[in-house]
């Protein structure tokens, strides 16, 4: 199986906790790095030249999603955090355990809480606090209630899901 690109710019190499998992297609450049049991799947790309890139422990980013920085504004992804398919993220903040939808973009400055839902095809935009628990939604996006305990949870187990998969795609590329 075909290894992933991993690139250093400026001096620096992406690092991966020996137990992260990257698909053979997905992309890491420059100051990347990969937490135990983070995953980054297929059609990924996560490219930190000017800024770092720090995908914490337990979390996945999922299919075709890209990770960018700007000056001033690295990513930083908490634990166990759940990035979905074809998610734009540019310069934020996301905190533990919560979960960004399908489509959605965050933008520079912008901090998810912990525990937040951001719904599929949302735009966080630039500057936006999100509180702990929120759902967000629309264009822009706004918070629209507190998540229940029930919606916390799930995200935990959304997380918790792609930790298991890493191990199925681990083995088949064996």
């Amino acid at each position: 199986m075909p290894e992933p690109l991993i690139v250093s710019v400026g001096g620096h190499r992406p690092e991966l906790h020996t137990d992260a998992w990257v698909a053979p297609n997905a992309a890491l450049i420059g100051r990347v790095s990969l937490g135990a049991r983070a995953s980054v799947w297929y059609g990924a790309t996560l490219r930190a030249e000017a800024e770092p890139i720090e995908i914490g422990a337990g979390s996945n980013i999922q299919d075709g999603v890209t990770v960018h920085v700007d000056p001033g504004f690295p990513v930083r992804l908490g634990a166990d955090v759940t990035v979905g398919h074809n998610v734009v993220l540019h310069g934020c903040t996301i905190s533990d355990g919560a979960l960004i939808g399908m489509g959605a973009v965050v933008l520079n400055g912008a901090t998810i809480g912990e525990g937040s839902l951001v719904a599929a095809g949302a735009v966080v935009p630039q500057g936006f606090v999100v509180p702990p628990r929120s759902l967000v939604a629309g264009v822009p996006g706004k918070v629209r209630r507190e998540l229940s305990d029930d919606e916390v949870a799930h995200n935990r187990f959304n997380a918790q899901a792609y930790q298991h998969l890493i191990d199925v795609h681990r083995g088949a590329a064996s």
